[in-house]
């Protein structure tokens, strides 16, 4: 089927909008970001959660989800890399795009002092983004758990009285803990930005973002040669990211975002030309991002 035909297709058997009541697949439990951001998307989401990225990926792969929310980068501490990988693995595409205002609270058992904590649990992009605030701290270890509200649920049931999360504000009433200090983000300006991802690809209206995954030949100037296809088109390119291939040498596989409408008469043109600029393509799909 060739491009045209592709996104022909999908914005004709495509709803007018995203359903307000859907199974959505999480990572995490309650009160994690990713269940912020699936209430943004969706008017009254049924959330089931899983332990880590790659079960959201196979739950919406084997139809027991309808859609899944996964954090793809954020503006202080970047690309969430696993996300990557899994879009690698897993054929879904991506649907919607959200960002959500990220402010990180250290969080503890009521009666816990900070001069009594020895260890800190949190999502290592959480603790990526508070790296200034756990400088200060340097004799507190920093552990990596799976998730910022299992990390806050974790200290909640545990025994210990010297160990914290950092972890959503919400969390600490979720889980009857204590804020010690809020806002311990690096930056005011802490964006993660979610996606919404669905096994069968669906365009719906108003989408004007769109990303591909693309392994170029391995010769100098294939890189340029595909920039080039979105300068010629006039495209705004949002993105562009490098994971290396785990089977080759030093070579990479190249996601990039860019910005133009679905309806444009030379949109399916353009995707076309970046394929044949490709030793392997994908489309990962158009999109609208809330803001």
């Amino acid at each position: 089927m060739s491009m045209k035909e592709l996104i022909e297709n999908a914005l004709k058997n495509t709803e007018n909008m995203l359903p307000k009541e859907a199974s959505v697949a999480c990572q995490g439990v309650e009160g994690a970001y990713s269940q912020l951001a699936a209430t943004r998307i969706f008017k009254s989401p049924n959330i089931m959660y899983f332990k880590n990225f790659e079960g959201v990926c196979q739950a919406v792969d084997k139809g027991l989800c309808d859609f899944g929310v996964l954090p793809i980068e954020n503006s202080t501490a970047g690309s969430v890399n696993a996300i990557y990988d899994l879009m690698m693995k897993y054929e879904a595409y991506i649907v919607k795009s959200v960002r959500v205002k990220v402010d990180h609270s250290l969080l503890a058992k009521p009666g816990t002092k900070l001069e009594n904590i020895k260890e800190i649990y949190s999502h290592e992009q959480a603790i990526l983004q508070c790296s200034e605030y756990l400088h200060e701290h340097s004799e507190i270890k920093a552990s990596v758990y799976e998730n910022t509200a299992m990390a806050a649920k974790f200290v909640a049931d545990s025994d210990r009285d010297d160990i914290a999360a950092i972890s959503s504000r919400e969390c600490a009433e979720l889980y009857g803990l204590k804020t010690i200090k809020d806002s311990i983000q690096d930056k005011g300006n802490n964006y993660t930005r979610f996606i919404c991802i669905s096994k069968n690809l669906k365009i719906y209206p108003g989408a004007d973002r769109t990303s591909i995954m693309a392994t170029l030949s391995h010769k100098p100037g294939s890189l340029y040669q595909a920039l080039k296809v979105f300068a010629d088109a006039g495209c705004n390119l949002m993105k562009l990211e490098s994971r290396p291939l785990a089977d080759r040498d030093f070579e990479f596989k190249f996601y990039f975002d860019f910005e133009t409408s679905v309806y444009d008469e030379e949109f399916a043109n353009i995707l076309e030309k970046f394929k044949e600029q490709s030793e392997e393509f994908r489309y990962l799909g158009s999109y609208l991002e809330l803001v």
